[in-house]
């Protein structure tokens, strides 16, 4: 069966109660965040993590009140943010020790970080590149020394090099590589190497266990086996070469999905996670987690087409990657609705079938799951928080404080 046709793990009767009476005073569409898993999740990424730091990944939540109360909490330290215009924002919010996990290309931006040593001070900045450098060369407003981070590809090469698998990043790979560019980054006026960061998708971002998949996923765990042996032992000597010629501050790696496995890499002083807090429906196939979903939206019911089918509202809000139906919103609550396979999450219209949908009346909201985390917060100006059956607080997203940032 196709995933545009299998519904999401159910959530309970209770649940869809519970979120039905805490919002029955406002008008779907609408976005909530169930606190109570929230601060669930965020425990148990701290169990996993054995004592050593998370770095709340902010593309994953997108919402400054959320960022704030995570880290808040013993066992998280920082923020990876994914444009230089967020990090500048977030610290001018008052937040600290930004690290820019993506190389950007905005000179205003890198004009604004060199003209203010404190926004120099509290921003790290991910280069593998000499042309990023020399970007911010000429955008420079100021003398301030750029916090460099360097990244490192974390690509499983087989075959001789000729089969590939990750995320396709970083062209710095070997050793010798990073040591070289550590060597010309601290060589060079206004710059300074500080961190060292490897993000192994192929580990963090693919469930192991995927329903009715058996061959699949028992060729997923081979290759994250593989893939985490092989990373260990290289990323190991990379942060010796590193460290030859730089005073690293941390050496940052993993994921959601990975949390586990890199944590016990001694040269990993700190990992990176986000989507584990919302957990979104991408994140329910994995063994050595299960979270709870944290972060809804709400469609109203607006149509009844027929027996064993309803209409709501709107709802096609896809995740980015690769397309493909397990890129959609998935039907949560009440359990037992799929997408009618020839329309999918529709723009401005989405019927639904399944037996439920037979109790289901006008005005009625269905509950999802977004595919991925903080891109839900796209698509709404703010979440509600709730906690048991009650809506305690209504906070802005980043769209709702005025910022897309991308």
């Amino acid at each position: 069966m196709a995933l545009l046709d299998t519904p999401a793990t159910s959530g309970t009767v209770s649940d869809r109660a519970r979120y039905d009476r805490a919002t029955a005073h406002l008008d779907a569409p609408l976005a909530v965040v169930d606190l109570a898993a929230f601060d669930a999740n965020a425990a148990d990424l701290v169990r996993r993590a054995g004592g050593k730091p998370i770095r709340v990944a902010s593309k994953s939540v997108r919402c400054r009140a959320l960022l704030e109360r995570v880290l808040g909490m013993d066992g998280f330290a920082g923020l990876m943010s994914f444009t230089l215009a967020e990090s500048l924002w977030l610290v001018e919010s008052g937040l600290t020790d930004v690290l820019l996990a993506y190389p950007s290309a905005d000179r205003a931006a890198f004009g604004r970080l060199t003209a203010d040593p404190e926004l120099a001070r509290q921003v790290s900045v991910v280069v593998d590149d000499v042309a990023q450098l020399d970007l911010i060369d000429a955008a420079r407003g100021g003398s301030a020394t750029v916090r460099v981070c360097l990244e490192l590809d974390t690509s499983l090469r087989l075959l001789g090099g000729r089969l590939r698998v990750g995320a396709r990043r970083s062209p710095l790979r070997t050793p010798e590589q990073l040591g070289r560019f550590a060597e010309l980054v601290n060589a060079r006026r206004g710059f300074e190497v500080v961190g060292l960061m490897a993000y192994e998708g192929h580990v963090a971002g693919v469930g192991d266990a995927v329903p009715g998949r058996p061959v699949r996923s028992a060729a997923v765990r081979l290759m994250q086996a593989k893939a985490r042996a092989e990373l260990a032992v290289r990323r190991a000597e990379v942060v010796r070469r590193v460290r030859e010629v730089a005073e690293l501050e941390f050496v940052n790696g993993g994921g959601t999905g990975s949390v586990e496995s890199t944590v016990a890499e001694r040269a990993v002083t700190e990992v990176a996670a986000g989507s584990g807090l919302f957990v979104p429906r991408l994140f329910d196939n994995y063994r050595a987690f299960h979270g709870r979903p944290a972060a809804l939206f709400a469609q109203p019911v607006v149509r009844r087409p027929g027996v064993g089918v309803v209409t709501v509202l709107g709802g096609g809000y896809p995740a980015s990657g690769p397309a493909g139906a397990d890129r959609s919103p998935v039907p949560y609550l009440p359990a037992g609705l799929r997408y009618d396979p020839q329309e999918g999450a529709g723009e401005v219209q989405t019927p639904l079938l399944g037996s439920a949908a037979d109790d289901l009346l006008i005005g009625d909201r269905v509950w999802f799951r977004h595919a991925k985390a903080g891109e839900l917060c796209e698509r709404f100006e703010r979440l509600h928080l709730i906690e048991g059956d009650a809506v305690t607080a209504t906070v802005p997203t980043y769209r709702g404080e005025g910022h897309t940032f991308l």
